[in-house]
């Protein structure tokens, strides 16, 4: 019985491994960071010491969605299928689809149509998918990670919009303070996918090791590398100092959001750049630098720093974006006049 339990442990790992990123220290840090880059002028409900703490949390949200996904008995499958592949772009692998960086479509069901007429077209360009590895079902999918940080970002849009509405044209004070609430939460859930996008395993095929038989420089082919790059070697070197860190994080800046599809293109540059951050973070660990020994950690800490404030600081960019550019919500506006009584009414 032991057995079988720890095989199903085993297993919910695995899984899990494909979508964790920076461990709940770090995505915390991440929403901290980018909150510090925010103007004074930025709504101030949104900046309020509690407002703060909640956006804080929610960083951890969407791996908190995974912790019920043991999958066995069909506990969390749907959430795991669903919110798993939000987590990662497998970069490398989107060649397999005739396509490239500057070419993916930049709505997420289009990449999925391209995923599937790549598969029906040449089936001999794709490795067998081991069932037993693919609970989930979605190893034929490599990952939505910028469709993801998209998404979320016009549903913050979305969420300044209505505000803007209820506070303009008569919404009650339960339902301007219900919006002000979802704002804080969409800000916090977002910032998951914006952290996870600067920690390079989540932007490659080489997510749990250098497994493919190209290894020529001798990298680690240990599954853990990735949980130990997560927040194991924060944990082991004294945690993550956010003071130290905010002086690094400018003003936040406005995003070419009026451009079509810029935050999208925007989102998957970033993925881009950390992509390249592959092999470096690979070669840290290989000689030595990313260890817990005394002395010996410092250029790992700094590399895995940089990462967390290029989040920090896209991130504040892309709250701010949305602010800025949310736009009119005359549905509503329209809508919330209706309850106003009419002058023959009066």
């Amino acid at each position: 019985m032991k057995k079988k339990i720890l095989a199903v442990i085993g297993l919910a790992a695995a899984l899990a491994g494909k979508v964790q990123a920076w461990d709940y220290e770090g995505h915390h840090a991440v929403n901290e960071l980018a909150l510090s880059s925010l103007p004074k002028d930025f709504p101030a409900f949104a900046l309020t010491p509690d407002a703060r703490t909640r956006i804080a949390y929610l960083a951890g949200e969407a791996d908190r969605w995974r912790n019920i996904t043991s999958f066995r008995d069909g506990t969390g499958l749907a959430l795991g299928h669903a919110s798993g592949p939000d987590h990662y772009l497998d970069l490398e692998d989107i060649r397999l689809y005739g396509l490239t960086p500057a070419t993916l479509p930049p709505l997420r069901y289009d990449f999925v149509a391209a995923i599937v007429k790549a598969r029906a077209a040449h089936p001999e360009r794709f490795p067998a998918i081991d069932p037993a590895k693919d609970a989930d079902h979605t190893r034929e999918i490599n990952g939505f990670l910028p469709w993801a940080i998209t998404e979320n970002f016009e549903k913050l849009q979305s969420g300044f919009a209505t505000l803007a509405a209820l506070e303009k044209a008569g919404g009650t004070p339960t339902e301007i303070e219900n919006a002000k609430q979802n704002i804080i939460y969409v800000m916090g859930v977002m910032g998951h996918f914006v952290g996870d996008a600067s920690q390079p395993l989540h932007t490659t095929m080489y997510h749990h090791g250098w497994t493919t038989n190209n290894n020529l420089n001798h990298y680690t082919t240990s599954f853990k590398f990735h949980q130990w790059i997560d927040g194991g070697f924060f944990a082991a070197t004294g945690g993550i100092d956010v003071k130290k860190l905010s002086p690094r994080i400018h003003p936040a800046e406005k995003m070419p959001a009026a451009e079509p599809d810029g935050i999208f293109h925007a989102s998957v540059d970033f993925i881009v750049a950390a992509n390249k951050m592959v092999e470096p973070l690979y070669l840290l660990d290989r000689d030595g630098k990313l260890s817990n020994q005394e002395n010996r950690g410092a250029e790992g800490r700094a590399f895995l720093e940089t990462q967390l404030v290029k989040s920090g600081q896209l991130l504040g960019n892309l709250w701010f974006t949305a602010w800025a550019t949310a736009p009119e919500d005359t549905f509503l506006e329209s809508e919330l006049q209706k309850r106003q009584p009419s002058a023959e009414e009066k």
